[in-house]
């Protein structure tokens, strides 16, 4: 199914060159949810560059994941205001929490841990977004509970 999908965002490119890169990796992401290796080497493919071209600019760029992500999709701001007002130390909570770095998804996909460089939601900062809910002054343990909040109960639990 994933190269069908790659595929049929290549034919809405059909005579693309250079330029189109960028739109492609947007469209297939789009589409699936993350850039695969396999997807990577057939955008190279099509528009006649190396898939290692292709790889380097979609990692230059932020936007672009390459698992998909998690039931619960953890997206902390770094910006300015965020930073001044805490937001590495909530970052360090998640990571610890979800066992994750940046950029990353839990094997068993209940998670995902997004670092972004501005939510535009600055008079809430910090500011922590998980699955377009946003949770505003986030304190470590604020963010500990909320991502516990989101696991399963456990069913050995009396």
């Amino acid at each position: 199914m994933e190269n069908a999908t790659v595929e049929k965002v290549m034919q809405r490119y059909p005579k693309a060159g250079r330029d189109s890169l960028i739109p492609i990796l947007q469209a297939v992401q789009e589409e699936q949810g993350f850039l695969s290796e396999d997807a990577v080497v057939s955008i190279g493919r099509h528009l006649r560059i190396p898939a290692s071209k292709v790889f380097g600019v979609a990692t230059f760029y932020n936007q672009f994941r390459f698992q998909p992500k998690g039931k619960y999709h953890v997206m902390v701001c770094r910006g300015t205001a965020c930073h001044v007002k805490g937001s590495l130390k909530g970052l360090e909570m998640a990571k610890k929490v979800l066992k994750l770095e940046p950029g990353k998804t839990s094997r068993d996909k209940l998670f995902s841990l997004e670092v972004v460089a501005c939510m535009g939601a600055c008079g809430l900062a910090p500011v922590v977004n998980i699955n377009g809910q946003f949770y505003a002054k986030v304190t470590p343990m604020k963010l500990q509970r909320t991502i516990e909040g989101c696991r399963p109960r456990s069913c050995s639990r009396r």
